[in-house]
């Protein structure tokens, strides 16, 4: 049971990546990335949010909405549970970390409507995923999201400054930057 749920961990961080991958969770992978301390703030506040989002969803689904046949609700139900975890956060880091809250900006309540987030509790019930692999899933894609983003920012960080053509400045760059890093996270579909 543990290899199994390391291989889901590494599947889901690594190589089914949600942003390199799947697509999923774009928005704030190219708009909180300019800086590292704000990636890394959002990357925390993702790991948070899928994880127990997928534990509740994961618990909900089993007991409430598939016992009582109320599957259909499952998308609506599983949004308040992430609104209320992103209110949750929220309301932590403005506490806590009052710069990294204003650093977020629009970002932080934009994670309620992150289809990574909503993705994940989503495949979880599609691939009737148990409690724990659930949560390990929503863990591991969590991580996988927070070493994207934190890549992303590092390598935006490093070439601001460098002198690239006219027409490569900015979101061309950015956006080259995302496709040679899915080329290579797409390298560990070797491991698959």
């Amino acid at each position: 049971m543990a290899n199994t749920l390391f291989l889901v961990l590494l599947t889901t961080a690594l190589i089914n990546n949600i942003v390199l991958s799947q697509f999923l969770g774009i928005c704030p992978f190219l708009g909180v990335s300019k800086n590292i301390k704000t990636a890394a703030g959002m990357g925390g506040a993702v790991i948070f949010v899928i994880t127990i989002s997928s534990a509740v969803t994961s618990l909900l689904y089993d007991y409430v909405l598939d016992k009582f046949d109320l599957t259909y609700l499952k998308t609506i139900v599983f949004i308040l549970v992430i609104a209320f975890l992103v209110q949750l956060v929220e309301l932590f880091l403005k506490k806590a970390a009052p710069s990294l809250y204003k650093a977020l900006g629009v970002y932080l309540p934009l994670i309620t409507t992150n289809c990574a987030v909503l993705g994940t509790a989503l495949t979880n019930v599609q691939q009737s995923n148990d409690f724990i692999t659930s949560v390990v899933t929503g863990f591991g894609t969590a991580v996988g999201f927070c070493i994207a983003i934190i890549i992303m920012a590092g390598v935006r960080e490093k070439t601001e400054n460098n002198d690239f053509p006219k027409s490569f400045r900015g979101t061309p760059a950015v956006l080259m930057t995302a496709c040679l890093m899915s080329i290579a996270f797409y390298g560990f579909n070797v491991f698959a």
